[in-house]
């Protein structure tokens, strides 16, 4: 007997927390509004309080642990994943000119996409400042919903290469770092020519420890857990931070939908003149995870089922670009950030020229690279865009502090670009290497068991 597979779950689990989530969004409202501050402080300490924080030091905070335990049992394993499929991809490809043929199309197809996204960014935003759109009264905000520090965008280069291995790779914010080992493994292995390496038939078992577990994870919890995380995000905000910057979320909302929906379609029409609709049907269930955990770093796994099994990417080119753009292609952390910036700017008063707009989007690009694939970190890396350009006043501090306290949904969506824009990439590849399965490609998904789920 058939039953819903995963996807229906997933999306089932999404309308039921967006839902859930703005319920207990206008609950709120309603209850501080009323004077019945003690009531919604009595749900929010049982469901959603943040228990890390000293204020929930006594909370049981329910909906947050659960989500929180999803998000670091898949992010337990992404490095060990990421340095075990680069070394695998790298040398199952003997030949070093297909390794450099495969990467340069590679960053060849990022850098083209990446380009694409910052033009329509940047078209967006200058045409929304001078509509003078950006320029909605913010006073002073305390506080904010984090820590930034200004820093040159070319140090994500020196931090590619560690000082130390065994550091490089204790810390999920370092993916490059495992993307460079994992690269230079994988050559060296090549280079020794030992076909039955133990270190190679080790890092094989490694990798699918690490596939086995995610799978059980996705399989057994991501329904809940999705369902978890966006109930508590919306029920946190309050509609006043809406209020504030409702025009810089609507903007920027839009403009990632459109770029979702149409601009990778295009991309994929463009490079390889596949019919683009077959690939977004299928890309949407890694789309939804995206933007459910707010992790390109959790949707590696389930983007890399997709990517191979449904859209017929052979697996040598998924383990390589997929992994590879986790980690530099971030179109829609890009596309928020340039967004972001003018909205910025257009509040705090400063004048932008078409060599701002220039500069901005490069730092954006270079910045974007950067980027940790965790929750959060797209509005903290876009302190440095705006202490590149200068942008530092008073108004522009509590712009940037407001940008913090609504970006949570914002940064779900750009999630969704980024992981989507990977297998776009990937699909370019293997089609230019002639080792793309049209027949996976072109096939009609239909209801999968039970039985197939598990293979996920």
């Amino acid at each position: 007997m058939k039953k819903n597979n995963l996807t229906k779950k997933i999306f089932m689990a999404l309308i039921l927390g967006v839902t859930f989530g703005i319920g207990s969004l206008f609950l709120r409202e309603h209850l501080i509004n009323s004077g019945n501050h003690h009531h919604w402080n009595s749900i929010n300490s049982l469901l959603f309080q943040d228990i890390t924080r000293a204020e929930g030091s006594k909370a049981l905070g329910v909906l947050y642990i659960f989500g929180q335990l999803f998000i670091n049992a898949l992010q337990l394993v992404i490095i060990p994943m990421v340095f075990t499929s680069i070394v695998i991809a790298v040398t199952n490809i003997q030949d070093s000119k297909s390794l450099k043929r495969i990467s340069g199309k590679t960053f060849l197809g990022f850098g083209l996409s990446s380009v694409l996204a910052l033009a329509y960014a940047s078209i967006v935003a200058m045409v929304a400042y001078k509509a003078k759109l950006f320029t909605v009264a913010i006073g002073t905000v305390a506080g904010g919903g984090g820590t930034s520090t200004s820093s040159n965008p070319l140090n994500i280069l020196i931090k590619a290469v560690p000082q130390n291995i065994l550091s490089g790779l204790s810390n999920n914010g370092n993916v490059l770092v495992a993307v460079f080992l994992g690269i230079s493994m994988g050559i060296i292995l090549n280079k020794m020519g030992e076909k039955d390496s133990v270190l190679k038939k080790g890092i094989v078992e490694a990798n699918k420890v690490c596939q086995i577990f995610l799978s059980f994870i996705i399989n057994k919890f991501a329904p809940v857990a999705i369902f978890a995380l966006l109930t508590r995000t919306f029920a946190i905000y309050g509609v006043g931070y809406l209020k504030t910057a409702s025009i810089y979320f609507i903007i920027t909302a839009i403009s990632l939908f459109i770029f979702l929906v149409l601009g990778y379609g295009f991309i994929v029409w463009v490079s390889t003149r596949l019919n683009p609709i077959y690939f977004m049907k299928k890309i949407a269930n890694v789309a939804m995870f995206a933007f459910s955990t707010s992790s390109s770093a959790a949707s590696l796994p389930l983007n890399t089922k997709v990517t191979t099994e449904k859209l017929g990417v052979d697996d040598v080119t998924a383990s390589f670009v997929l992994p590879m753009g986790m980690t530099v292609n971030m179109n829609g952390t890009a596309i928020m950030q340039v967004i972001a910036t003018l909205f910025i700017a257009g509040v705090a008063g400063y004048d932008i020229s078409i060599f701002n707009l220039v500069t901005i989007s490069l730092l954006a690009l270079l910045a974007s690279v950067g980027t940790p694939a965790a929750p959060g970190s797209g509005a903290i890396i876009l302190f440095t865009i705006l202490s590149g350009m200068g942008y530092s006043n008073e108004i522009a501090v509590s712009a940037y502090a407001i940008i913090l306290g609504i970006n949570r949904p914002l940064e779900m969506l750009l999630t969704a670009l980024n992981v989507v824009g990977d297998s776009a990439v990937a699909i370019y590849v293997s089609k230019s290497e002639g080792k793309l399965d049209l027949e996976k490609y072109y096939e009609v998904e239909e209801i999968e068991n039970n039985s197939e789920e598990a293979k996920i």
